[in-house]
């Protein structure tokens, strides 16, 4: 089992959006394929129809993992029209000050995802914009990370930033941790700083920034407010396109790393 987090430390980035039509394109490569919504705003869980006041998400289990009395993760997953997915909720923003003083509060994750290794070929989570225990919580139980990022000033000078909140988190917590790749996202060949900043962090990060840029597409948007992925919404479109692209090449680069 392969899992990767969508994180970055900025909002407004396309990690849901990155999350759920990567996991679905995946899901059409014929992978099994889970999410997990650890974002308290819970916008994937949203996104993919689900109430916020689901009887048991990824809170729930934290909880139970941190109380040493973790049961059937499997009962927390909810079978979408679109994606499996356990499900975040409101309460999840107590996550952060709750874990704090717990032992071991970084490997909660880990053991929640241990139940479920031998059943999904891959697990995708959506962490929140900031580096707080919920995103250490993922970083540590993850094989990989992948930073969709806007082509714009702020956005660049926030990843210089989180890629050292990575390095640390390989170096103290997590050894398997590698950075998967930069997806740049709302991307446009045309716009001179969309280039310039791609060239800049190609100069930075060499042979981290994924070919494919994610371009600006309102059906993306649309799909979402459906309750549905990209492919299903409108497979045609320019979204479709990306991020079939996308889940190819992170695909390829999955087997080279294997290899």
């Amino acid at each position: 089992m392969i899992t990767i987090s969508i994180a970055i430390q900025k909002g407004g980035s396309g990690k849901t959006t990155t999350a759920l039509n990567l996991a679905a394109a995946l899901q059409r490569m014929g992978k099994n394929v889970l999410l997990i919504d650890l974002d308290p705003q819970a916008n994937l869980t949203q996104s993919l129809g689900i109430a916020d006041d689901s009887s048991l998400s990824i809170y729930e289990l934290l909880k139970q993992a941190a109380s040493g009395e973790l049961t059937d993760v499997s009962r927390a997953i909810i079978e979408t029209t679109v994606l499996p997915i356990i499900p975040a909720n409101l309460e999840l923003a107590s996550a952060e000050l709750e874990l704090v003083s717990m032992y071991g509060r970084e490997q909660l994750l880990n053991q929640i995802l241990a139940q479920l290794e031998t059943s999904y070929d891959f697990v995708i989570i959506d962490c929140p914009p900031a580096v707080g225990m919920l995103t250490v919580n993922a970083l540590t139980a993850s094989d990989y990370v992948l930073m969709p990022l806007q082509a714009e000033f702020l956005p660049f000078k926030g990843v210089q930033r989180f890629v050292k909140n990575v390095q640390l988190i390989k170096k103290q917590l997590n050894k398997k941790l590698e950075i998967l790749g930069i997806v740049l996202t709302r991307f446009d060949e045309h716009k001179s700083m969309h280039r310039h900043i791609r060239a800049q962090l190609q100069e930075l990060y060499p042979g981290l920034v994924l070919d494919i840029g994610i371009r600006s597409n309102i059906s993306l948007a649309k799909a979402q407010e459906q309750s549905l992925d990209i492919f299903t919404f409108d497979n045609t479109a320019n979204g479709a396109k990306d991020y079939r692209a996308l889940a190819t090449e992170i695909n390829d680069r999955l087997i080279s790393v294997a290899e």
